[in-house]
């Protein structure tokens, strides 16, 4: 007497047809790889219990006051729940700085930072840099020195550059240089984005 191989299937694994079993093991494959690359996953009951709490803060001089998942990196906070997608995810680890603001003026990797740490801050990003139609003279300087390609890494570089000019770091290219070398440009604009900085710092940015 034959067997049903599908019902050989089902009986092997609980009740489970291969199709079944299969499928169910891609998704929880896919989530676990997801959230080992800092991705944040919301996929049925357990990812909506994690604990949560309020945060307030002020993100270009607009306030905020938003429940996250205590796991919630500032980038995701800016770019999924504040509509800032301007602060790009590159390496999400730290190490390309694309995803560069400015906390209480001085910059932070928003992808290591945790968003319910930023409770009571002041968070610029690079949507908060012009005064209305008028560029910041770095935005600007970034145009006229045709610092940019693809532009990918451009906001960070900015928020960067911005901070650098704060800090006092614009003495020569090497000083600028050796303080902006956390921001990784993979198109290698590197000689124009000094000429930017050293234009906008000439100017009191």
């Amino acid at each position: 007497m034959s067997t049903d191989p599908t019902t050989e299937e089902q009986a092997g694994r609980g009740g489970l047809s291969r199709r079944t079993f299969i499928a169910a093991s891609g998704a929880t494959t896919a989530g676990a790889v997801a959230v080992s690359a800092g991705v944040s996953v919301a996929a049925g009951p357990a990812a909506a219990d994690g604990p949560t709490s309020t945060v307030t803060l002020r993100v270009n001089g607009r306030r905020h006051v938003v429940d996250v998942d205590n796991r919630t990196s500032l980038l995701d906070l800016l770019r999924e729940h504040l509509n800032q997608p301007g602060t790009k995810k590159g390496c999400d680890a730290g190490a390309c700085g694309a995803c560069t603001v400015l906390v209480g003026g001085r910059r932070v990797n928003a992808c290591l930072t945790l968003a319910v740490r930023m409770d009571g801050a002041e968070v610029t990003t690079i949507e908060g840099l012009a005064d209305g139609d008028e560029l910041h003279p770095l935005q600007q300087a970034f145009i006229d020195n045709d610092a940019l390609q693809c532009g990918f890494c451009t906001p960070g570089q900015i928020m960067s550059g911005v901070g650098c000019i704060r800090e006092g770091h614009t003495g020569s290219e090497s000083e600028i240089r050796e303080w902006m070398s956390g921001n990784i440009c993979r198109c290698g604009c590197y000689v124009k984005i000094v000429d930017a900085v050293q234009q906008a710092a000439a100017k009191g940015a």
